[in-house]
């Protein structure tokens, strides 16, 4: 039965809070399906793009009609041995194909071509911080298969309440990881998620972006009393497309199953989908209409066998990767953590960093230009870093002309909005905008004895200890010079003229 009394809170553990609810705990286990960035479908020639009209990348293999054969795509393994190795997972040396038999309208041979007794990778792990603390999540298996078609129930095609199939999608390369129960809250699975997106971001393999469906998550949840080992009754959650989702669609279960306990009712096994916009889940499937797959060898495919001599090569190819990047920019560059991690969320924001950083000494203005200024305008523009016009050498310049005292940092904001548009070098566009700082001693020497001079009373009533005044004193060199004097050389004569000396 389901539950229909008001649901107890979780807290920000994700764990239930007061009273009986305190009583349990979830458990936790992921599946992740990764379409990689292979131009061709796993078994034939036909194209893996994406946003194609329906049923225009389609062939006698994909279709599987009777007679064709499949023939394996050699970048797919590579890909699902990269991140094999990437997670710290053994690969096999033999890996075996099967079909997974059921009966879907977008599946139309009847079954996948996945792997199952023997998988490709065995084992590892994925890093993810919580409360900054490092935690392995340890992973079952990762293995290859191809993807099933998609049913479209798009008024646009065929009006209200019907349903077609593309077939586009059938035979995508995919790789599922599948992690050990082993996350405890909603927010770890989120984390974890984050990670695995960005480690398959990282590595090449798949452009993990969840609103195109090429990373899919489905999560097996369960809840027991606190401090059990016995595993509870476990329920399967479908249709996330984003890792909030994931993370709502969690909360939202455990509750309901913790609500059910609580009343003495008994949690069903059963496969749910998770509804974004009413914030609920609702049941698809229950045990007894689970499928039975019947696994059984892949026929037309002969075992995979791979070179040992090949695994150490893509071995030696693998990026440095996100973890290993984070600490290093807090060595090698002085950068906080909390910088290093944002800097090193995407491959390409990293690299763009590191390329500017070998033009400046001053890293930590360099990161707070980036992670302030660029990714503003990335957003407002919506567009990805590589559209972005300004090069990270010119940026770094950019950035020592400030920290130099060549321009001021007001003036430099507006250097930066004139680069994003004309896409010009920082020193150009100084020249042309008459925006240098003067710097030269004796030139502000005479302006500030004109103001001193011009505000006798003000001088001795600084003198006097009306210390609020210097920042009078400052601002009227600035009007003097139309803001473009240096402010520390000011600074300093000031304090040398004013006969006081202050902090």
């Amino acid at each position: 039965m389901r539950a229909t009394s008001p649901q107890p809170q979780l807290g920000a553990s994700g764990k239930p809070e007061r009273g009986e609810a305190m009583k349990y705990e979830a458990v936790i286990g992921l599946e992740v399906h990764v379409q990689l960035l292979t131009e061709s479908k796993i078994f034939c020639g036909c194209s893996t793009s994406f946003g194609a009209a329906p049923n225009t990348h389609v062939c006698p293999v994909c279709l599987g009609l009777p007679g064709a054969l499949p023939v394996l795509n050699r970048q797919a393994v590579e890909f699902a041995i990269r991140m094999g190795l990437a997670v710290g997972g053994r690969i096999n040396p033999r890996a075996v194909f099967a079909r997974k038999n059921y009966f879907y309208p977008d599946l139309p041979k009847g079954y996948q071509i996945s792997q199952y007794e023997e998988p490709l990778v065995v084992g590892g792990r994925v890093e993810i911080e919580v409360d900054g603390r490092l935690r392995a999540i340890r992973l079952a298996r990762i293995h290859l298969e191809e993807d099933a078609g998609r049913s479209v129930h798009a008024e646009e095609y065929v009006g209200a309440n019907e349903t077609l199939v593309d077939a586009n999608r059938c035979g995508v390369p995919l790789i599922e990881v599948v992690s050990e129960p082993e996350l405890a809250t909603p927010r770890e699975a989120a984390l974890y998620l984050a990670r695995l997106r960005q480690l398959v971001q990282y590595l090449g393999i798949s452009s993990g972006n969840m609103e195109e469906g090429s990373l899919r998550c489905d999560a097996n949840v369960s809840v027991r009393p606190a401090g059990s080992k016995k595993l509870g009754v476990k329920t399967e959650l479908k249709n996330m497309n984003s890792i909030r989702s994931v993370e709502r669609a969690l909360e939202f279960e455990i509750r309901r199953q913790v609500a059910i306990l609580q009343q003495g009712g008994r949690v069903e096994q059963e496969t749910l989908l998770w509804d974004e916009k009413r914030g609920v889940a609702e049941p698809m499937r229950t045990k007894e209409m689970a499928h039975d797959y019947r696994y059984f060898p892949e026929p037309d495919l002969v075992p995979l066998v791979v070179d040992p001599a090949w695994i150490e090569e893509i071995r030696a190819s693998l990026p440095e990767l996100p973890l290993a990047k984070k600490r290093r920019f807090v060595q090698q560059y002085g950068l906080p953590e909390y910088d290093a991690e944002l800097l090193t969320e995407t491959r390409q924001l990293a690299d763009y960093f590191e390329t500017a950083a070998a033009f400046t000494p001053h890293t930590k203005k360099l990161s707070n230009w980036i992670l302030g200024e660029v990714l503003r305008t990335l957003n407002e523009r919506k567009i990805s870093l590589e559209r972005f016009p300004v090069p990270p050498q010119y940026l770094a310049e950019l950035v020592n002309l400030v920290e130099d005292g060549e321009i001021s940092a007001s003036a430099g904001k507006k250097v930066f909005d004139e680069m994003v548009e004309s896409g010009k070098r920082p020193e150009a566009i100084v020249r042309e905008k008459g925006l240098a700082q003067i710097s030269d001693l004796s030139q502000l020497e005479e302006v500030v004895e004109r103001v001193l001079r011009a505000y006798p009373g003000e001088v001795e009533r600084y003198r006097q200890g009306k210390d609020k005044l210097f920042t009078f004193f400052v601002g009227q060199v600035m009007r003097e010079t139309s803001g473009k004097a240096n402010p520390r050389i000011v600074n300093q004569l000031l304090k040398e003229r004013l006969g006081v000396r202050r902090g």
